[in-house]
């Protein structure tokens, strides 16, 4: 898999979206200004919490701690009636695509700012997702027009294939056209897997954001947002989470304590993010470092390999792959050690199909 997943922070003109990204990144860029006009993507890496890492670095105490890591995208030029004006531009379109995920911010505050004085969240994200569902139109119509002309050229071998895409994409038409998500729509891992080179937006998984102000109920009920397939929602207070990530460590901790948060709330979108695209963290310890590695839950065939998770750290363990040790977390915490892990017998070799589970530090045995 690529080097670092991509979350894309979208929203309306005033919804917040660059506060939330300042709060997720710790950045200080300017809000207000970057709305929907075009250009360029504001980036940042950010790590992904875990405690895991945390207690194991307790334990090796490591010259280097690493953790798994998301790079969240700041994209401008998304606004109302974009799509029916004149489509989202080659630009906003390029950088929508790339990303494995979207994060849909829409406004629940109140701003002298905003386009009309109006708070209406359930609103304001059915006319997001509207923008997000004609683009995705627009291209499935453009794609069945080619295949049609195609289909009058084509032999008879290459038939069968065209004529599959084009039920498929129907079918994906139909569902646009009563304003349902790509990601909602019945079909095979071989029909998606045909759809991938597309990179649909209504198709990725998506956070649902309600950006709160400083005095509202940061629990509010958020049914009504996260009703279509790989969607969640959640609520955060966007100003005061900046604020947060702008403070030093100490300071922070005191200001979370004030406000009675038991964490970032901005922690709990980063995991989120993490669950819907179908990722999971596996170890690697030693003295050098504590790492926490990133592989998809599933890698094509149900789940990863021990192939797969070699892979994701050097091309040449998967190349000279023998044998994983792998030990649980929960193991090595129990044990405290490896040798008394070993010692207890909770080490063990596997293969290169094993399935990686969500938490277990592997040692890859290869030679090249």
């Amino acid at each position: 898999m690529k080097s670092n997943v991509q979350v894309g922070i979208i929203g309306l003109p005033k919804a917040g979206k660059t506060t939330i990204f300042n709060a997720l990144t710790g950045s200080d860029a300017e809000t207000g200004a970057f709305h929907h006009t075009r250009g360029p993507m504001r980036t940042a890496i950010v790590n992904v919490p875990d405690r895991r890492v945390d207690a194991l670095s307790g334990i090796f105490h490591p010259q280097k701690t690493t953790y798994a890591q998301i790079q969240f995208n700041d994209i401008s030029g998304v606004s109302r009636g974009q799509t029916e004006r004149e489509g989202f531009d080659s630009q906003t379109l390029n950088a929508l695509s790339q990303c494995d995920a979207l994060l849909q911010v829409v406004r629940g505050f109140e701003s002298a700012l905003a386009l009309d004085g109006e708070i209406d969240p359930v609103a304001e994200l059915a006319d997001l997702r509207l923008e997000l569902i004609l683009a995705d139109l627009t291209v499935v119509e453009r794609r069945l027009e080619r295949i049609e002309t195609s289909l009058l050229r084509a032999r008879t071998g290459e038939k069968p294939a065209l004529e599959a895409e084009r039920a498929l994409l129907e079918r994906c038409r139909e569902a646009l056209e009563a304003e349902r998500h790509i990601a909602d729509v019945e079909m095979t891992d071989e029909e998606r897997l045909m759809l991938r080179g597309f990179a649909f937006l209504t198709a990725k998984p998506t956070v649902v954001v309600v950006n709160l102000g400083e005095g509202d109920d940061p629990q509010p009920d958020l049914a009504w947002a996260n009703h279509h397939r790989l969607t969640t929602a959640l609520a955060l207070r966007g100003a005061i989470e900046m604020e947060i990530a702008q403070l030093p460590v100490e300071e922070a901790t005191l200001f979370l304590a004030d406000y009675g948060i038991a964490e970032p709330t901005l922690h709990a979108m980063v995991r989120e993010c993490y669950r819907l695209l179908g990722l999971i963290s596996f170890f690697t310890v030693g003295e050098d470092e504590v790492r926490a590695w990133t592989v998809r839950r599933d890698a094509g065939n149900g789940s990863a390999t021990a192939l797969a998770a070699a892979a994701a750290i050097h091309s040449d363990l998967a190349r000279g792959f023998i044998r994983a040790e792998v030990l649980s977390y929960d193991d090595m915490l129990a044990c405290g050690t490896l040798a008394e892990a070993r010692k207890r017998g909770k080490l063990r070799l596997e293969g290169k199909e094993y399935a990686v589970q969500d938490g277990d530090i592997l040692s890859i045995r290869f030679n090249v």
